[in-house]
């Protein structure tokens, strides 16, 4: 019997900050698609329902559509790729491409297309997927592990003058938002000192002075995570300020803090974010983690699955054992607004992120096995097409589920954020 997805919701509350869950149901709340995004551990326990290939690979665990995007590599350059991995595990290649097709089902429906323009964008996303997985298992091991989707790539598939103008001036922004314009934004200088500036709920500050020790301790622990050039560089920054922000949708809840730091003077910052990493909505259907720091799991996954990481990644464990991996809070990230997107564009975005999630599994070593199966002709891309569908027409009954359970008390959210 398929359990109560709301029971599966409230199954995570007990890990998580209690003050913080209504936050989390009232951008479930928001749509069926915010919905999609924030319930990964009742599509998990869906998945584990459905036959599978036997082929394991690392995956994401978490592959819809809003978490692929933009960022900067150690280089400077702008790629493409998944950019969430704290659900990431070796598992079974399909249930990735499951939930992204699901994801572009879903999107099609918020945004009202038809079912033919949504099927259509499953197809883009399934159809990229197959056909890139059969190049990279004629690729030498090493060309896997080179490739990588750059904004050039990206707008290379776009046809439309009128859309070719929007992802660039998106490109644009997306490479200004780097530490020195999240210092304007989120800090300001109160005598004499920068400090992160509160708005509650979605940031709070918490002075880093009167936790100096253990804010230099924690940051010493997580430091050590990082290869010989990152520590060395990082001993250069000293702290200056922390705060908590929330974050995401199905991440509401959990741990998350940001973390200013000063280099040479106080215009030269680095933002890292500290992010707590829990168990994997998959561990109740695989086998276990060989890590048994949940933070490590995710670094290592992400290293893994992602052409180019960040430099910064790393891990640490609090004094109350609480596991949380670090990154940068702003470097060059950008992803797309589903809710802005024409037939035309959803199915673009989706052929890329196909595209991407292949290049990802791929480098698990086993896409010589997955193009096997793949096929050159379009079967696999219809059936996943029509498991899309199904799944489509099951999220919406959850969403009223969602929503029955907030009319009736059972869950308590809060105002728009």
């Amino acid at each position: 019997m398929r359990p109560d997805p709301v029971a599966l919701l409230e199954s995570q509350a007990e890990s998580r900050v209690p003050d913080l869950l209504p936050i989390r149901y009232a951008r479930m709340q928001a749509s069926v698609f915010a919905f999609l995004r924030g319930a990964a551990i009742v599509m998990a326990h869906d998945l584990s329902q459905t036959p599978t290939t036997g082929i394991l690979t690392q995956i994401c665990g978490d592959a819809h559509l809003a978490n692929f995007g933009l960022y900067g590599s150690p280089e400077r350059n702008l790629v493409f790729d998944i950019n969430d991995f704290d659900e990431t595990l070796p598992g079974p290649w399909e249930w990735d491409v499951k939930r992204l097709a699901a994801s572009c089902h879903v999107a099609g429906r918020h945004n009202a297309f038809t079912e033919t323009d949504c099927r259509a964008a499953v197809i883009a996303a399934v159809g990229s997927y197959r056909r890139q997985m059969l190049a990279f298992a004629a690729m030498h091991e090493l060309d896997v592990w080179y490739a990588r989707v750059t904004a050039d790539d990206l707008s290379a598939l776009i046809t439309s003058k009128q859309t070719k103008r929007k992802a660039q001036e998106a490109m644009a922004k997306t490479k200004q938002r780097d530490n020195l314009r999240a210092l304007s934004k989120l800090t300001d200088v109160v005598d004499g000192h920068r400090i992160i500036v509160n708005d509650p709920p979605l940031v709070v500050r918490i002075s880093a002075a009167a936790e100096t020790g253990r804010l230099n301790n924690l940051f010493e622990r997580y430091r050590r995570t990082l290869g010989g050039a990152q520590r060395h560089m990082l001993q250069r920054f000293h702290i200056m300020d922390f705060a908590r922000k929330i974050v995401g949708i199905g991440s509401v809840g959990t741990r998350c803090y940001i973390l200013l730091l000063a280099g040479s003077d106080d215009n030269d910052v680095l933002f890292l974010q500290i992010k707590e990493a829990l168990p994997s909505v998959l561990e109740g259907h695989l086998p276990r983690s060989v890590f048994t720091h949940q933070g490590e799991r995710v670094v290592d996954g992400q290293e893994l699955m992602q052409a180019t990481s960040d430099l910064f990644l790393g891990w640490l464990r609090d004094d109350d054992g609480r596991d949380y991996y670090v990154r940068q809070l702003h470097d060059m990230k950008g992803t797309i607004k589903v809710e802005l997107l024409s037939p035309t564009e959803l199915a673009l975005w989706a052929s890329a992120c196909g595209w991407a999630l292949a290049r990802a599994h791929a480098r698990g070593g086993h896409a010589v096995e997955i193009a096997a199966y793949l096929g050159t002709n379009e079967t696999f891309d219809r059936a996943i097409a029509d498991f899309a569908q199904a799944y489509s027409d099951q999220t919406e009954r959850d969403y009223q589920a969602l929503l029955s359970a907030i009319a009736t008390g059972r869950l308590v959210v809060a105002q728009a954020d």
